[in-house]
């Protein structure tokens, strides 16, 4: 097999999100993404040298003042964004709210955190920021729920399995 140049190496986008639920509410954000508003759960980035479980509380906190305690692991998406082009590999987490800090400033581009239910998330149809929105929550209702120790990270430091 020929050997790729590092041009040529694909390297999609890695990201968590969290799927917090209070009763059948779940925490959302509104968010601006090129130039249009969109919805989807807190999430984010992977950023170098963090493990996926600390990326997902950290991301929830970051966009909507919400720490949270993360309980499962829903599951593992793959997709092709329609908003870059680039392949996301996505892992998604269910979690518990523990406490909310209104004064906390939200990320750029964040313009509200927001509680709805599944049937209020489903209504906003394409102005949703990916199909794993509702999948994920989807995924969660039917009872989709992973141990954390089902991850590992051998990073210095971290508190998760």
């Amino acid at each position: 097999m020929p050997v790729s140049s590092p041009s040529s190496v694909w390297c999609p986008h890695v990201t968590v999100a969290c799927v917090v639920t209070d009763g059948d509410r779940y925490l959302m954000v509104e968010e601006e993404v090129g130039g249009r508003l969109a919805y989807n759960q807190p999430a984010g980035h992977l950023d170098d040298r963090e493990s996926l479980a600390t990326a997902a509380v950290r991301e929830t906190l970051e966009e909507t003042g919400w720490t949270v305690e993360l309980q499962h692991l829903i599951g593992i998406h793959q997709w092709r964004s329609t908003e870059h082009g680039d392949g996301v590999v996505r892992f998604s987490f269910a979690a518990r709210p523990l406490s909310h800090d209104p004064a906390r400033p939200l990320d750029k581009g964040i313009r509200r955190a927001l509680w709805l239910t599944r049937e209020e998330i489903a209504a906003f149809g394409d102005r949703l920021r990916s199909p794993l929105v509702l999948q994920s929550i989807d995924a969660w209702l039917a009872g989709q729920r992973l141990p954390l120790t089902a991850l590992t990270s051998l990073l210095d430091g971290d508190r998760y399995p």
